[in-house]
């Protein structure tokens, strides 16, 4: 069965990665949730797409208590994700204020989700392949995915010998044969972001095993049908 993974959660209907777009996605019956986690000023986790805030501030040279109300912990986040499993995406990408070649957000987040257990319950990925290689390495029982623009063999067969269990391409790029070589390699395709009625009726036939979309409600409605 295809997954519908609500896209920093029901974010059409909330504002996007806050604990009410996931309680959305929760009520909608989502089977998991995307998020994205970054580091501040002073060492804290927290869920925020972008580097900057709307008024500029880069969240890494922020502290936690200074960011706005609707910005939450990664503890608070997940627990707002209760029932679902959760996809968190460790922004660590070159060229950005809080890139960091020595992956701290990735150790701080192994010992955060070691105290949650729940291991199959989480999912991590990155654009930064060194990053999930890290957390591969430092949470050995959590399922690691590498996230793409596009796939191709070479990236599938790279994913596949690092031992992550999925990889995550973008939607525009990924047609079935691609799909058919990532399961043939023994990876799971996770496709981001999909709102597109007719393309999700495409993803769930050709057996995509999770659709990332803003528009949880829809993609079940579909999926039911």
């Amino acid at each position: 069965m295809t997954l519908i993974i609500a896209h920093r959660g029901a974010s059409r209907a909330e504002r996007e990665n806050t604990v009410a777009a996931f309680g959305a996605a929760g009520a909608m019956g989502a089977d998991g949730v995307e998020l994205d986690v970054r580091r501040t000023g002073d060492d804290r986790l927290v869920v925020h797409h972008d580097a900057f805030l709307a008024d500029g501030r880069a969240i890494v040279a922020t502290r936690s208590a200074d960011l706005p109300d609707h910005v939450p912990s990664l503890a608070d986040a997940l627990d707002a994700c209760d029932g679902m499993f959760v996809n968190i995406e460790i922004k660590n990408d070159p060229g950005e204020p809080d890139h960091d070649p020595g992956d701290w957000v990735a150790h701080r987040l192994g010992e955060l989700l070691v105290r949650r257990s729940g291991g199959v319950r989480w999912l991590i990925s990155s654009f930064r392949f060194e990053t999930v290689v890290t957390c591969r390495k430092v949470l050995p029982a959590v399922r690691t995915a590498f996230l793409v623009d596009s796939v191709d063999d070479a990236v599938i067969a790279r994913t596949a010998a690092a031992g992550h269990v999925a990889i995550h391409p973008w939607v525009e790029t990924l047609d079935e044969r691609w799909v058919r070589a990532a399961h043939a390699a023994g990876l799971a395709v996770n496709t981001w972001t999909c709102d597109d009625p007719d393309r999700i009726r495409d993803l769930v036939r050709w057996g995509v095993d999770g659709i990332c979309t803003n528009v949880p409600d829809l993609a079940l409605a579909i999926r039911r049908g």
